[in-house]
């Protein structure tokens, strides 16, 4: 009998503890999203408000993409916390007081930035379904295009960059040397051959592992446009045993700051990390957008914008426009 007791004790414990790790888990599968719907827990569709409309898991919510909504059109920094108090609250969306799951398209790194805005206004960091819409439309699951309405709610948000860096904090961090920073942009990137900022390169001594890479199959997206494959499956998961081989360089017990162009991108990694076991996560909001233009800030790979280049390839891009333009109108003109 006693044998039997400590038997049942030791497998309560572990399905706690089971229980437990899944609480804490941010990123979720289809029948973790069911489960969280059945308790009442917030669906939050991320995409554009075109794709809603299409069809969008039963009882989600959407109030336009959360890209447009949560990124200032010229920084791409986050809204002032009375801006998110709105929009979440208008939306019926209580990120202090409700559990929030979060989709958009399988892979979709806006989906994690919009969950960690939940985060970086002071609630608790959305949970993301990474497999989004396609992954519940394949597991046969309720979709509807009917809007879903929540009431309106009053939120007073008084957190803001909660989960998140700035620049002075990162350059300040890089100039004491030992940061442990990952850049997650792609390859060209970060060596300053794709230049996307006033500079290109990267930040002094970041380690390079672009977000594509948590991926099952990093080159998905353009074998999808390429029609090399008819479907999203490349953009699941690694298993957690390859992601932290991928990470194997980095030492979880320190604090890590994730970066790419703008904060979107390094959010995807950030969840992943923190899922994998990593304690002190932060996301360098401004990312490269930010840091490049602190041309003091130390970078490697360091290149500046050819000004005069970019102006040639504007003035032949409005000649080929106009050129265009000219064609058109002749053919409108065209008897038929």
């Amino acid at each position: 009998m006693f044998g039997i007791l400590i038997r049942a004790l030791t497998a309560a414990t572990l399905a706690l503890a089971g229980a437990g790790a899944l609480a804490q888990s941010l990123i979720v599968d289809t029948a973790a999203v069911a489960q969280a719907i059945e308790r009442g827990a917030v669906v939050w569709d991320s995409r554009s408000a075109k794709e809603y409309a299409a069809g969008h898991i039963d009882g989600a919510v959407n109030f336009g993409a959360a890209g447009d909504l949560f990124r200032d059109p010229v920084r791409e920094d986050p809204p002032p916390a009375a801006v998110a108090a709105k929009l979440f609250g208008d939306a019926g969306i209580d990120i202090l007081n409700r559990e929030v799951i979060v989709y958009g398209g399988k892979g979709d790194a806006l989906a994690y930035f919009a969950a960690r805005m939940v985060e970086y206004y002071g609630g608790r960091h959305a949970k993301v379904y990474h497999g989004g819409i396609d992954d519940w439309k394949a597991a046969g699951k309720p979709v509807s295009t009917q809007a879903t309405k929540l009431p309106p709610v009053a939120l007073t948000l008084e957190s803001e960059r909660v989960g998140a860096l700035w620049t002075d904090e990162v350059i300040e961090r890089v100039r004491r040397g030992g940061a442990q920073i990952l850049d997650v942009r792609t390859p060209k990137e970060y060596a300053g051959q794709d230049v996307r900022a006033i500079r290109g390169g990267h930040i002094a001594g970041a380690l390079s592992i672009p977000y594509e890479d948590n991926w099952r199959d990093p080159a998905a997206p353009a074998k999808l446009a390429s029609k090399e494959v008819a479907n999203k499956d490349g953009m699941a998961l690694k298993s957690a045993d390859e992601l932290k081989a991928l990470y194997a360089k980095l030492d979880p017990a320190k604090e890590t700051v994730v970066y790419c162009q703008s904060g979107v991108r390094a959010s995807e990694t950030a969840a992943v990390l923190r899922d994998l076991g990593f304690s002190n996560v932060k996301v360098y909001e401004p990312s490269w957008l930010g840091y490049a233009g602190v041309l003091n800030a130390p970078a490697e790979n360091e290149v500046f914008v050819n000004v005069g280049a970019l102006n040639g390839q504007i003035s032949a891009l409005r000649g080929r426009v106009t050129a265009l333009e000219a064609e058109l109108a002749k053919l409108k003109q065209t008897p038929r």
